[in-house]
């Protein structure tokens, strides 16, 4: 199961990706986090703060040779690009500890394992777009057989950049977290209107909610009031200024099972929500090839001097039962 955490700059979406990474990892469940914001935070919302780990965006040659593996739709792994799909004779991936991506480019911090898509370098200043970092995600993501009771969270880029790919439909649920501001709720509707059509599950979860030290929640109530005007039923739930959390930002991370009551069944709703859904593996995999075909004939024919139309390979659906094998 799949869940990318996204919402503007600032709202709290890499401490909330964080947490809910780590709260799955103490129930002893199955998680991978991935850090595809050109901020690169997330290893260190997770507690590390050491050299990261090699990038998959750096090591995008790599990692296409790895996953093209006997595939004769595609002749080198200079001919993939960031939405081939795969096929018959590609390298399935999983979150088994001893899946070679995994062990080349992951790194646990706090309990949880993670992935990052990687940051600038001096080479990409001036001459390349995030895109081409995250790029690596979504080809990682498209040949990714997980199943249910296993987790990827992924802390996407800030607003809506996310929609220059197809990485915004990989998931099966998106919670956009919002503070109960007009800019915050003004990025759910910015990217609601461009999810429109995609099938894309989209959620919002409110944060930095205040409660008022007096003991009186006028100002928390109005909080959410307003943000239950403003999205309506996408409103999922709230988490309120935490004290936990605080601490956890200055360097003093505790259980997660000592977050406020309160914050802790809210991360319980976001599991159940994320439990309830269930994958198309067949929906999936068209997603996959509309958007290849689309980045073919808008840019990738003309790059490669190729129809990279042909590395759909029709009738293949990946999945824990292989389709068109």
């Amino acid at each position: 199961m799949r869940i990318a955490f996204v919402g503007k700059g600032g709202s709290g979406k890499t401490t909330v990706a964080a947490l809910f990474s780590r709260h799955l990892a103490e129930r002893g469940l199955p998680v991978l986090a991935v850090d595809a914001d050109v901020d690169q935070h997330l290893a260190q919302a997770l507690g590390d703060e050491t050299a990261p780990p090699p990038a998959l965006g750096a090591d995008a040659a790599w990692l296409k040779e790895h996953l093209r593996g006997a595939n004769p739709r595609i002749p080198s792994p200079d001919a993939m690009i960031k939405t081939t799909p795969p096929g018959r004779g590609s390298r399935l991936v999983s979150l088994d500890p001893d899946d070679a991506v995994l062990r080349r480019c992951a790194r646990s911090a706090g309990g949880v394992r993670y992935l990052v898509a990687g940051a600038f370098d001096e080479a990409d200043i001036g001459v390349s777009c995030y895109h081409s970092k995250t790029g690596a995600v979504e080809l990682w993501l498209n040949h990714l057989v997980d199943g249910p009771r296993e987790y990827v969270v992924v802390d996407m880029t800030a607003g809506a950049d996310a929609f220059a790919s197809g990485l915004f439909t990989r998931f099966d649920l998106t919670v956009l977290v919002s503070e109960p501001t007009r800019r915050g709720v003004g990025v759910y509707r910015q990217y609601a209107g461009y999810a429109q059509g995609h099938g894309v599950a989209l959620r919002v979860l409110g944060n930095k909610v205040e409660n008022a030290d007096d003991g009186d929640d006028a100002d928390d109530a109005d909080d959410v009031a307003y943000l239950r005007s403003e999205v309506g039923d996408a409103l999922v739930g709230w988490l309120r200024r935490s004290a936990w959390v605080r601490a956890a930002e200055r360097g003093s991370a505790r259980p997660v099972a000592e977050l406020e009551p309160e914050n802790l069944a809210v991360l319980d709703t976001l599991l159940a929500l994320l439990d309830a859904r269930e994958r198309d593996w067949a929906a999936y995999q068209r997603g996959t090839v509309e958007f290849h075909r689309r980045n073919a004939l808008a840019w990738a024919n003309r790059a490669a001097g190729a129809d990279l139309t042909a590395q759909i390979d029709p009738g293949f659906v990946p999945g824990p039962t292989l389709q068109g094998v």
